[in-house]
């Protein structure tokens, strides 16, 4: 379905409107939805998809998945949090894994931004040069 421009723009000052200092708030979001279905403006199909789009890319931007091989001590769990909060803002939620197959080193994912410092990764990038 093709959005025109002015929905694009709808969508976007609504998200805006969600926000609750920087961070989405999600009663917002939800009563901001129920609002454009109850009002039923020109268009408002567009506008809902896009805006839900616009929710589903901020949720991806506001999660960190970081993998390690073995388990993280509390100091370098807190050190990886300050500093994943300092570079992309208030509201990052950090989910902590292990793998294994990373044999060592970390790889971190926010959103579409990947960190990979594992062996692993070195591994098959010294595998491809060859």
């Amino acid at each position: 379905m093709k959005i025109s421009k002015q929905a694009r723009r709808d969508a976007k000052s609504l998200l805006g409107a969600c926000r609750n200092e920087g961070v989405l708030d999600e009663a917002k979001v939800r009563r901001a939805m129920s609002e454009v279905i109850a009002k039923k403006p020109r268009g408002y199909m567009g506008v809902l998809s896009h805006f839900a789009r616009l929710v589903r890319l901020d949720v991806q931007r506001r999660s960190a998945k970081v993998e390690s091989a073995v388990a993280l001590s509390p100091a370098t769990r807190a050190s990886l949090e300050q500093n994943l909060t300092r570079r992309y803002g208030a509201g990052v939620t950090l989910v902590f894994s292990e793998n294994p197959a990373l044999i060592g080193g970390l790889r971190i994912q926010v959103g579409s931004d990947v960190f990979d410092g594992s062996v692993q990764a070195r591994l098959a990038a010294l595998n491809e040069s060859f």
